[in-house]
């Protein structure tokens, strides 16, 4: 169903938009490209990730340092979403699969490593499966 041309199309449900990105992440959509595979397709997808759902939903984007199982700071960030009714959203934690953590989040910009189109690939990806406009800014 069309939103009528004076009102924005209604949003998507979170569990959609999880699916959709779960759907077109790829080897050129991830930041690690070498480490990304099919039995682990949530790796590297953090930061493209949290920027569309920040185009549909609106909010702000958390970032952290990852701890290792140990507590240990390691050299890698994680992104994710605080929308704006609070909740935290995060599709790509699935990727850590050595019981790491996060350290304190800050609201911040994701850094877009490699390919800096990565996060418009992903977006008109989702955007096409989702039926549903997404404007990254």
């Amino acid at each position: 169903m069309t939103a009528p041309a004076d009102q924005p199309p209604e949003l998507p449900p979170l569990e959609a938009v999880g699916a959709a990105l779960r759907a077109s992440w790829s080897r050129d959509t991830s930041d690690d490209p070498e480490g990304w595979s099919a039995e682990n397709v949530a790796i590297g997808q953090c930061a493209v990730s949290a920027l569309v759902v920040r185009a549909i939903y609106g909010g702000e984007i958390l970032i952290a340092t990852v701890l290792d199982r140990h507590g240990e700071r390691t050299p890698d960030g994680h992104a994710w979403n605080r929308l704006p009714s609070g909740e935290e959203v995060d599709f790509s934690f699935d990727q850590f699969r050595d019981g790491e953590r996060l350290a304190e989040p800050l609201v911040a910009e994701p850094v877009i490593d490699g390919d800096p189109t990565r996060h418009l690939r992903l977006a008109e990806r989702v955007a096409e499966r989702l039926a549903f406009p997404i404007r990254l800014t």
